[in-house]
C-alpha cells in the first residue's frame, strides 16, 4: 500500500511539474492554417509545434486555428478569426500559413489593436505590394531563382529539352509568368530546347479528372516528340500526379513540383502507402524513394525532401519564438531582421536539407523589399541525393526578367 502511495505521489508530481512548465509560457504564438482537406501539411506543421510547446488552452505557447475551406466565400469569417488573436494579451506573434486572401485586412485589424505583435505571412497569396504594406514578414517560394535552378538541375542530370506545362489563368500570375520566362531564358543559356505546352485548367469545365486524363494521354506523345532526355515541369498540383506516373513509366525527368514535397503526386502516382509514417518526412522520403526506384525513376525524379507547407509552419513559429526571446517586436523588427536568421530556422526544421533565397524585388521599380523573402530548399533527386542547388549562384540578369 505504501509503495502504491509513493508511486501515486510520484505521478502527481510529474503531472504537476508538466503543468507548471506549460503554465510558465511567458508569451503566446498564434498560427492559422487551412484544414486537413485544404492544406494538410500546413496544419500538421502547426500540430507539431503544439506537441513541442503546448496548447494555449492547456497553459502552453501555441494557439492554432483553421480558416474555412471556402475562405473566398467566407472571407469576413476568415478575417475575424485571424484578427481575434489580438484579443489575447500574451499574444506576441501571429502567423498565417498559407496567407490566403483576407490576411492583409486581418493583419490591419490586429495592428489597430496591438502595435507590438509580429505579423508573419507564410506563402502569401495576395499581391506583394498589398501584403508587404502590413506584414512584418512575408514568405514565398522563390519562383524567380527556381526558374533558373530547376533548368540548371535538369541540365545537370542530362536533359536536352524542357517542357513547361500550364494554362492561361496561372500565366496571369506575376511570379508564375516570370518563372516561365526565366526558364525559357535559362534553356537558351544552357543550350536546351524550351517547349511550352498548354493543358486544361482543373477549375474549368473539364474538372480535375479531365485535366489529369489530358496529361496521361499527352505525356507519351510529348516524349515521342521531344525524346526521353526531356525534363517536365507543371504549375498545377492536379497535373503533377499523372505527369509523375507517365514519366516513371516512359522516361524523361521531373526535377521538382511547383510547391515541392515528397507527398506531392508521388503517393498516388506510384501507389505509396504512408499512413503509418504521417508527419515523419525522413521516413516518408525513404519510402517514396524506394517506390521511385522500383518504378525505374531513380536518378530522374526529384522533390524537396521536406514539405514546404509543413516547414513553413514550423520554421515561422520557431523564428517568431526566437524573435520574442531576443526582445524583437514590431517596433524594431525591420532594423534587426536578417534573412540568414530566417534561413537558419528553416534549415533547423529540415535536418539534412539546406535553404537559400533572397529578398523580393519589385520588377517594375527595382526596389528590394526587406520584409518579403523568397526562399527555396535544395533539390533532392531520388537515387542520387541532394544536388546542392542552394550553393549555385543565380546570375543577376534573371532577377530582372519580366
Amino acid at each position: 500500500m505504501k509503495r502504491y502511495q509513493i508511486l501515486l505521489l510520484s505521478v502527481f508530481m510529474v503531472v504537476a511539474m508538466a503543468s507548471a512548465s506549460l503554465a510558465d509560457a511567458a508569451f503566446h504564438i498564434g498560427i492559422c492554417t487551412g484544414t486537413v482537406s485544404q492544406s494538410e501539411d500546413d496544419l500538421r506543421g502547426a500540430e507539431s509545434m503544439i506537441a513541442k510547446y503546448g496548447d494555449v488552452s492547456n497553459g502552453g505557447m501555441i494557439k492554432h486555428i483553421t480558416y474555412p475551406d471556402n475562405f473566398m466565400q467566407e472571407m469576413e469569417t476568415t478575417i475575424s478569426q485571424i484578427a481575434s488573436f489580438a484579443d489575447d494579451p500574451l499574444m506576441k506573434v501571429v502567423i498565417v500559413n498559407q496567407a490566403i486572401p483576407g490576411t492583409t485586412e486581418a493583419f490591419r485589424r490586429i495592428r489597430e489593436k496591438r502595435d507590438d505583435i509580429l505579423l508573419f505571412a507564410g506563402e502569401a497569396h495576395e499581391d506583394p505590394g498589398v501584403i508587404e504594406s502590413i506584414a512584418n514578414l512575408a514568405v514565398n517560394a522563390d519562383n524567380i531563382a527556381r526558374g533558373y535552378l530547376i533548368v540548371a538541375a535538369a541540365q545537370k542530370l542530362g536533359a536536352t529539352d524542357f517542357v513547361h506545362i500550364s494554362f492561361p489563368r496561372h500565366m496571369s500570375y506575376e511570379l508564375l509568368s516570370r518563372r516561365r520566362n526565366i526558364m525559357e531564358e535559362a534553356c537558351k543559356d544552357f543550350g536546351m530546347n524550351f517547349h511550352f505546352e498548354t493543358a486544361p485548367d482543373p477549375t474549368s469545365d473539364v474538372g480535375v479528372a479531365g485535366a489529369q486524363q489530358f496529361i496521361l494521354e499527352k505525356v507519351p506523345a510529348w516524349l515521342d516528340n521531344y525524346g526521353d532526355k526531356t525534363a517536365f515541369f507543371c504549375t498545377n498540383d492536379a497535373h503533377t500526379e499523372p505527369l509523375l506516373k507517365r514519366i516513371a513509366e516512359g522516361g524523361g525527368f521531373f526535377i521538382e513540383a511547383d510547391l515541392p514535397s515528397p507527398l506531392m503526386g508521388y503517393p498516388g502516382a506510384l501507389g505509396v502507402e504512408l499512413a503509418d509514417v504521417k508527419g515523419d518526412f525522413p521516413a516518408i522520403l525513404k519510402r517514396v524513394e524506394q517506390a521511385v526506384a522500383d518504378h525505374g525513376g531513380a536518378g530522374r525524379m526529384g522533390t524537396w525532401a521536406y514539405s514546404y507547407g509543413y516547414t513553413n509552419s514550423i520554421a515561422l513559429v520557431e523564428f517568431g519564438r526566437q524573435c520574442v526571446d531576443n526582445g524583437i517586436d514590431n517596433s524594431n523588427f525591420r532594423r534587426k531582421f536578417k534573412k540568414e536568421d530566417l534561413f537558419a530556422a528553416y534549415s533547423e526544421a529540415t535536418p539534412g536539407a539546406q535553404w537559400s533565397g533572397s529578398y523580393y524585388t519589385d520588377v517594375q521599380t527595382g526596389v528590394e523589399k526587406k520584409n518579403h523573402v523568397l526562399l527555396y530548399q535544395d533539390t533532392y533527386i531520388f537515387g542520387k541525393g541532394y544536388l546542392e542547388m542552394t550553393s549555385v549562384e543565380v546570375p543577376e540578369k534573371y532577377f530582372s526578367v519580366k
